[in-house]
Parts: structure tokens; sequence; C-alpha cells
């Protein structure tokens, strides 16, 4: 899979902006804060139609302007005409100039892998932003997932709202309360399963990659339901969850929200059973991200039997050789992939022989390298 060629309009800082991406390397290069990272997004907002970053649509519209336009041409097999409309109000996308209203149906044409600087958040922050990246993921190798955590939000949201209404002395019918629990356990035992598969999938692959970059032996990804499973089969999830939220109905009542599911899941980066959020240095926390992400192309390779696209922002400054060198290995001449830097010395010189060049000043990008007087 390649993305050809892409268009945008009043997205970020960039007013007007059509680029044609070369098959194999494309590096985008220019001092900090000129719109590299945002030209990157847009490749993955066209894929998607939302940022891979805690973004609003209208965090996407440059500013002054009423919507946002980005168009592009992914060659999968066969070439798709791709685009993303976003104004104040709605997000509309297109297929081929053909409307599409199943988001589902959109996404499941592109397959984006995304390395960025702000993705030591995956060791270091929250837990949601750990679940943002796994649904993100398993959106792109499962629609039914896709589906399925739609389904559960709504399905989270009124069971929520009855607690509210139950705790507040609000005469309700239980008997629908029972059944939205019931549809609330049947979506969350499928998430489970799939969240569960793909971290078990992402842990044959990773410790040898993480070997491979830095040395050492000993690191997985450990899966953390909010519920300390035994296992993950169907009967024993659903009878689990169940007897977890009628006896701690009173508890969720008191604060007034569902307090088991899905939607408290969490994972962790662990090397020789300690957490690298706590006992970690930078740099193993990092070659355990990269890790993560070069296990997920090998994933979406094997499931969607195509090469994602890989987006590499401005990774390589913070890397040794040996870990570029690491890194590089596991992304074969046949993938495309579009890195960003601040300085082009720090590619290594047979990579730049290979690549098209992208040189991002004053909201402009220029083909090629430029040279300063």
């Amino acid at each position: 899979m390649v993305i050809k060629d892409i268009e945008i309009t009043n997205f970020r800082n960039y007013q007007n902006l059509k680029l044609e991406f070369g098959e194999n390397i494309n590096i985008v290069y220019g001092d900090n804060g000129v719109g590299k990272t945002n030209l990157l997004e847009s490749v993955y907002v066209l894929g998607f139609s939302k940022s891979h970053r805690f973004f609003t649509p209208n965090n996407l519209i440059k500013e002054g302007e009423d919507y946002s336009l980005i168009k592009g041409t992914i060659f999968n097999k066969i070439p798709y005409e791709l685009e993303v409309l976003l104004n104040k109000s709605k997000k509309q996308v297109k297929i081929d100039n053909n409307v599409v209203k199943k988001i589902s149906d959109y996404i499941d044409k592109t397959n984006i892998v995304v390395f960025y600087t702000e993705d030591l958040e995956l060791i270091k922050g929250i837990p949601s932003v750990r679940r943002k990246y796994l649904n993100s993921e398993l959106f792109q190798i499962s629609i039914n997932y896709f589906n399925a955590i739609n389904d559960f939000n709504k399905l989270l949201k009124s069971r929520n709202e009855y607690l509210k209404r139950i705790s507040e002395g609000e005469k309700i019918d239980l008997n629908y309360f029972d059944v939205l629990t019931e549809y609330f356990i049947g979506k969350s035992v499928f998430i489970y399963q799939m969240r569960h598969k793909f971290i078990e999938k992402i842990n044959l692959i990773c410790p040898d990659i993480f070997k491979k970059i830095s040395g050492k032996s000993g690191f997985e990804i450990q899966y953390k339901p909010v519920i300390n499973f035994k296992n993950f089969s169907q009967d024993y999830l659903y009878e689990t969850l169940k007897k977890n939220l009628e006896e701690n109905f009173d508890k969720e009542l008191k604060f007034k929200a569902t307090l088991y599911g899905p939607h408290r899941d969490d994972f962790e980066f662990i090397l020789n059973n300690q957490n690298l959020k706590n006992f970690g240095s930078q740099g193993q926390q990092r070659v355990g991200v990269i890790a993560l992400k070069l296990a997920e192309i090998e994933l979406l390779k094997d499931f969607k039997q195509t090469n994602p696209i890989v987006l590499l922002d401005d990774v390589f400054s913070e890397l040794d050789n040996n870990k570029k060198e690491g890194l590089l290995s596991y992304i074969a001449d046949d993938i495309q992939v579009i890195i960003t830097t601040t300085d082009l010395d720090s590619i290594d010189e047979s990579l730049l022989k290979r690549a098209k060049l992208f040189h991002v000043e004053n909201n402009e990008v220029l083909e090629g390298e430029v040279k300063h007087e």
C-alpha cells in the first residue's frame, strides 16, 4: 500500500498544498515548528478521518478558515481516491467521489503505522492514551471491533445515565437496566477477547525486536484489564464481568458510573518483570515503543496482506546509530516510509540517496534538497 499524492486545503498551517510521494522513502525536512508534523498528520487524517493526536476536528482547520479539505490517492492493488472534509459542525468522507456514511467502510481502505515524538506517552501517560492506541490499531485489523467499540460506548453512556438516575431516587424500569447491562457485558466480552489476542500476537514479535535493537532480553507487553481475569474464554469473561457488576452495584450507584469493563483497561511495558514506566531509562522506554510499533507493522502485513504506510516523525534525531539501524532493518524496501527530520545529517547517506526529499519552509513544501547561501 502506498499514498501516491495528497492535496491539502486549510489544514493546520497549510492553505494550499499538493505533493506527490515516492513509493519507498520520503524525507520531509526543515526547522522546528514549520509544519513537518502537520504534513504527516494530514496523511493520517486522510486515512482515518481523525488525528492520531488528541485534537478535535476544529483544531485541524487553519485559523481563520471555516473548513479543511484533504484529498489523496491510495494505491492498494487498485487506486482509491479518498477525501476528508472537516468543518465546524460536521465531517464528511468520500471514496472515489462517493460519500461514505459508515466511517468503518472508509478506514478499511488504509493501513498506517505512525511513530512520533509523543509516543513515549504510551509508557509515561495515563491509561486512556494506551486504550486509544489499542482501539486505533484494532480498528485497522477488524471492522467488527470498530463497530463493537461504537456500540459499547453508547451502552456505557446509557448505563451511566441510568446509574445516575437510580442513585438520585428516580423511578426507572429496572428490567430495562438489566437488559442494558446484558448488552454491555456482551460487547465487553468481544472487546476483551480482541485486545487479548492483539497483545498475544504482539508478544510473538516484540521481544525479538527489542533484543535486536537494545541487546536486552525479557521484554513483553502485559494486558491489564481492571478485573484480573484467569483466562479469556467467552463464558468465563461473561460470568466474571457479570458477577463483578452485580456485587458492586451499590458502589456504582455511589459513584454514578460503571466501574468495570473495557473502558478501564490498561497495558504495561515490562522488562525483566519490571514496569518500564517506573524502572526503565528513557532509552529503554523509547526502544519499547519502537518495538511495539515495528511489531504492529508485521501484524498489519499479516492481517491485511499488504504493507502499511509508515510515518516516522523526527524519530532518528533521538536514536543512536545502532538503534537507527535496528529500526530500519525492520522496514523493508517495499514499504513506503515518510520521515520528518530537522537535520539531514542525522539520516544515513545511503538512505538519502534512495529518498525523495521535501523541504518545508514558510508554510510551503519544495521538492528536493534546498541549499542556502
